[in-house]
């Protein structure tokens, strides 16, 4: 669907699906008048800001759907806990929000050790999620059965960089990611990115997502002597890393995984900037031919949300979960959305998602865009 994405197409089916008495709740999470869906994620910290803009804009596809009267009368309600990206917190959240907020599905949560945590958790109550953000390839293969990711998986991405950088004749490069299991696992990746072109990464350099290690680790990239450093830290943290080889008299370019925000490291980094680049997981947000990205920009302009790749990520993925719900039809059960979900095929955006075959990612889109000093993005 284009302009109207499957806004219109969910008003057309609450038309269609007869009186609001009519509905029958089998589920937790599921009345005659809402559907609960949860998120745990990290919302603290230098971390957790990105991640709040991330749901900003699924907020923006959610309150349209739900001013227009909601998926078959039933308005969608996220509830949203902050688990400090610790597994164990995690953990909590999720059965907390199965049992005292009684969620339906979960949406948007984030972080690799967490969500593998949380495998047993989703696996016993049935209930789907959808569209998560910064979740490892493993973990996402331990729920299998119950994660539907959007976003293409990282070993793409960094196939997609390292491929760029050596296409241009960079052959050092070293990779600096977040100290956790999921940033771990991002370092492999790249290893085994340049391992299949026969090359070693000059330095792989865990950081701290608190930030205490930016000056030591920016001073290890310096030393390093690569040409390029490939990051996967969110936050603020690459761009305080960026500073800190700086000025330990490094002079390599930095390129960002897609969760890298470019506006932000602009912030950071000043006229220094424009020599980032950064792999993006979702098509360009300013768009002026896609119909589906304008009303994004319409709407988030009236909710006063940042307009960029974050935010666009969240109302995509939102997309996506409204779909989901909407093509179940009114008989709304967690099986029945498992079935949708597993043979769902569809267009947002300009950015094909499918789930249909064997993997639980549903997207390969990739694109490189530049970020200027101003924190503007260009293709």
């Amino acid at each position: 669907m284009h302009r109207r994405n499957f806004i219109a197409a969910s008003a057309a089916a609450v038309a269609s699906l007869g009186p609001l008495s009519s509905v029958h709740a089998s589920e937790s999470g599921v009345s005659d008048s809402e559907i609960v869906l949860g998120h745990t994620g990290i919302l603290s910290g230098p971390l957790g800001a990105p991640i709040k803009v991330v749901m900003a804009g699924a907020g923006l596809a959610f309150d349209t759907v739900n001013a227009q009267g909601g998926l078959a009368g039933r308005k969608i309600r996220l509830v949203s806990l902050d688990d400090e990206l610790v597994p164990e917190k995690a953990v909590a959240n999720y059965e907390k929000l199965l049992g005292e907020h009684r969620a339906f599905a979960f949406f948007g949560c984030v972080g690799s050790g967490t969500t593998a945590a949380a495998a047993k958790v989703l696996n016993q109550s049935g209930a789907p999620m959808v569209g998560g953000y910064a979740v490892s390839d493993s973990a996402r293969e331990k729920v299998a059965g119950s994660g539907y990711f959007v976003r293409a998986t990282f070993a793409r991405e960094a196939q997609a960089l390292v491929q760029h950088l050596t296409t241009i004749g960079v052959s050092r490069i070293a990779v600096a990611y977040l100290d956790n299991p999921g940033g771990a696992e991002v370092a492999k990746l790249v290893d085994t990115a340049l391992t299949a072109l026969q090359l070693k990464p000059a330095a792989a350099v865990p950081v701290k997502g608190d930030g205490s290690t930016n000056e030591s680790a920016g001073k290890t990239l310096a030393d390093s002597k690569a040409q390029a450093v490939i990051m996967y830290l969110g936050g603020g943290i690459g761009g305080e890393v960026m500073k800190s080889a700086w000025a330990a008299g490094g002079r390599q370019m930095f390129y960002g995984m897609s969760i890298v925000p470019g506006d932000v490291t602009a912030r950071l980094v000043g006229d220094k900037t424009s020599g980032l680049a950064i792999s993006q997981i979702v098509p360009y947000p300013w768009s002026e031919v896609d119909a589906g990205t304008k009303e994004y920009r319409q709407l988030a302009e009236r909710a006063k949300v940042d307009i960029g790749y974050l935010s666009y990520e969240g109302y995509v993925n939102a997309m996506v979960m409204i779909e989901a719900l909407r093509r179940t039809g009114r008989d709304l059960t967690r099986a029945r959305l498992h079935a949708t979900l597993k043979t769902m095929k569809l267009r947002v955006s300009n950015m094909e998602v499918d789930f249909t075959g064997a993997s639980n990612t549903g997207s390969r889109f990739i694109e490189m865009v530049r970020v200027t000093k101003e924190g503007k993005f260009l293709r």
